[in-house]
């Protein structure tokens, strides 16, 4: 009954706060309106800013803000003992993650949808926003650069998800031109693909479909890199309704109702027990079998500063500042729905987080197959997973506790072990494969606005290949480049053939900043793991190479979102004490970490010197944005910073250098 009261107090716990203290914010503080007009409709492209309707928005910012993270975080961070974990969770995702991702989606509403990066250069300063670009760009390589190594694995770990998880791909798009062609109601698309997708649960590993699945797993990691890679190229270009938004708004509906099974199982074992571990066995108690608090594990750093930095996206992380800023942003059709996709997403999430720890602390302790075929039961169970931290630090060893745990609660209702462990199975790679297309697309949009950063900024009338002033030419061609020019328009611009000369006029164009952002996380994937050697079948685990500092990188990233935040009510005479702890602990917590791991990076016999660089240039740009926003903090109380000097969106930031063309 304990399990079951955790799961009911926190779930309360999570509801009273969105009605009170995210209400406080959005009516006191943000002063949430229905009367402003949002992005979407101001700056309708169809293609990035789409108004799209409140639900559809929370299931893509849902599945996009969850990913692993509220998995493979809470699975290991119980090692130091599932109070201190559940603690972090919850008072973390109310008081610290609920809120700045509610503040990175108002603030970019207020700016034309722009990313909380290109925020910080009018808030803060134009310093600030190259830096903290470049924050984002390496976080968000690591992220391109590890995801397919992770879905790889889970393929490989549950072969019976593969065919599920792709179909996924064709019901997004039939449902998204379902939607945007005839302007249908949710209802029944979203029943009818929650029913599709279940079934091929149930039945996606039948007959010839488990020889495809099993040989599909067998497929080495390089090649599943290089496949989801160009898969999110395209849901990358394509326009965010047709493939992007209905694969993460049918992705959720999965998820969601996926939970919420796992909630009504965990509430029948804690009455009738869990499922019987072999034939004719006694249903075992469903009970708490992981310790309290266990602040030395064998081999485990230590809690402090490492718990905050392991569980991420349960509780914080700073990559959800780029998924409201970056896409959420441009879809929301009301202002005053921002508190349900932002706040409420959040706590969605920390809900999430609680049920991963209750499955890995209690429902593995139902059982769990031994490595001698056997099944063990209550502590021997947890034992066999949690030994030491290295034995519980594997991605699959993360992954399968999680699985295994909630597994077992579908198995207490009666559902057979091959479709409770393939749901399972699926939930993880579902909340991977939505996080790489949506993070693709978010990286697309900073190397967009790093490439127009540095530009050159010439007239309208200019060459859009090299530049060069074309207002008094009335040859048709170019005399620098030999380009055509277009003397029809009302400002005229050459109109380059093939590849632009100046690569960084090239990088403003969706397409071409889509293909650099995915080759350089395939060149990075392509290397080995550290310690591996060269050879065929560890190709594609180069991610593995700056993964260990994207923790504290990503956490990191949090505190300096909400520097931004702060600037931004600060301008406006806005309280932000509110904001000040978790702003400082979010920007003390990760730092100590990284220096933390930096001692011991130095002190192996074969450092990873491109991790030790990295962290090195990501410590100094810290440093530099805390100092340029100590000395401006003074001075800007209540001076409204310059509106947004562009119409809207990433491709317009460009538009004086060569106008693109919108999809």
């Amino acid at each position: 009954m304990g399990t079951l009261l955790i799961a009911l107090v926190a779930g309360v716990g999570f509801i009273i706060a969105y009605h009170t203290y995210g209400r406080w914010l959005g009516t006191k503080v943000f002063e949430l309106s229905a009367d402003a007009v949002c992005p979407s409709c101001r700056l309708n492209d169809g293609s990035d800013y789409v108004p799209t309707p409140k639900m559809v928005v929370f299931g893509h910012h849902f599945t996009s803000i969850a990913g692993t993270g509220p998995i493979v975080g809470p699975a290991i961070a119980i090692m130091w003992g599932w109070l201190p974990a559940l603690l972090w969770v919850i008072f973390g995702s109310i008081f610290i993650g609920a809120v700045h991702d509610f503040g990175a989606l108002v603030v970019s509403l207020r700016n034309n949808g722009q990313t909380v990066g290109d925020i910080a250069g009018r808030v803060l300063n134009r310093r600030v926003r190259f830096l903290f670009l470049l924050v984002l760009f390496m976080s968000l390589t690591i992220v391109l650069a590890i995801f397919g190594l992770v879905i790889a694995a889970v393929f490989r770990q549950y072969p019976a998800t593969i065919f599920p998880c792709t179909v996924q791909i064709p019901i997004a798009l039939v449902i998204g031109l379902w939607l945007h062609r005839r302007g249908v109601g949710l209802l029944w698309p979203s029943v009818i693909a929650l029913v599709v997708m279940y079934l091929t649960v149930v039945y996606g590993n039948w007959g010839i479909l488990h020889a495809i699945n099993s040989t599909m797993a067998g497929w080495s990691v390089m090649t599943w890199v290089v496949l989801l890679l160009a898969y999110s190229y395209v849901a990358s270009v394509l326009p965010v309704w047709m493939l992007l938004q209905p694969r993460d708004y049918i992705n959720s509906l999965q998820l969601i109702s996926a939970l919420g099974l796992i909630v009504v199982g965990l509430a029948w074992a804690a009455f009738a027990g869990g499922a019987p571990p072999i034939e004719g066995a006694a249903r075992p108690e469903l009970r708490i079998v992981a310790p309290l608090w266990q602040f030395d594990p064998v081999d485990a750093p230590i809690i402090f500063p490492f718990l905050f930095i392991t569980i991420a996206c349960g509780a914080i992380s700073g990559f959800h500042c780029l998924v409201s800023s970056g896409t959420s942003s441009k879809q929301l059709t009301n202002e005053a729905d921002a508190r349900f996709v932002g706040y409420g997403s959040m706590l969605t999430e920390g809900f999430l987080a609680t049920l991963v720890i209750l499955a890995c602390v209690a429902g593995i302790g139902l059982g769990v197959t031994a490595k001698d075929g056997g099944v063990l039961v209550g502590e021997q169970a947890w034992l066999a997973r949690y030994a030491s931290w290295g034995m519980a630090a594997g991605l699959g060893a993360k992954v399968g506790a999680f699985v295994d745990g909630s597994a077992n609660f579908l198995k207490a209702l009666g559902v057979p072990t091959h479709v409770a462990v393939a749901l399972m199975g699926v939930l993880v790679a579902s909340f991977a494969g939505t996080t790489l297309d949506t993070a693709c697309r978010l990286q697309r949009y900073v190397v967009q606005e790093l490439a127009a950063t540095f530009a050159p900024r010439v007239l309208r009338s200019a060459c859009g290949a090299c530049g060069y002033d074309l207002s008094f030419n009335v040859s048709g061609q170019c005399p620098q480049c030999q380009g055509p020019v277009d003397h029809g328009s009302a400002n005229p611009v050459a109109q380059p053939n093939g590849v632009s000369i100046n690569p960084l006029v090239w990088l403003t164009n969706k397409h071409a900043a889509t293909v650099f952002a995915v080759t350089i996380a395939a060149v990075i994937a392509a290397f080995p793991a550290p310690g591996r050697p060269w050879s065929v079948a560890n190709l594609g685990q180069g991610g593995m190479i700056l993964w260990p500092m994207f923790g504290a990188t990503n956490q990191l990233l949090g505190g300096l979102s909400f520097l931004v935040i702060s600037f931004y009510l600060w301008r406006r005479g806005k309280p932000i004490w509110f904001l000040v702890l978790p702003m400082l602990f979010m920007l003390v917590m990760p730092a100590w970490a990284m220096l933390i791991q930096l001692r011991g990076w130095t002190g192996q016999d074969s450092p990873n010197y491109p991790l030790i660089v990295l962290a090195i240039a990501t410590l100094a740009l810290e440093v530099w944005m805390i100092i340029e926003a100590v000395l401006l903090f003074p001075k800007i109380k209540g001076v409204i910073e310059e509106p947004p000097a562009w119409p809207g969106g990433v491709e317009s930031a460009a538009a004086d250098v060569l106008r693109p063309s919108r999809s």
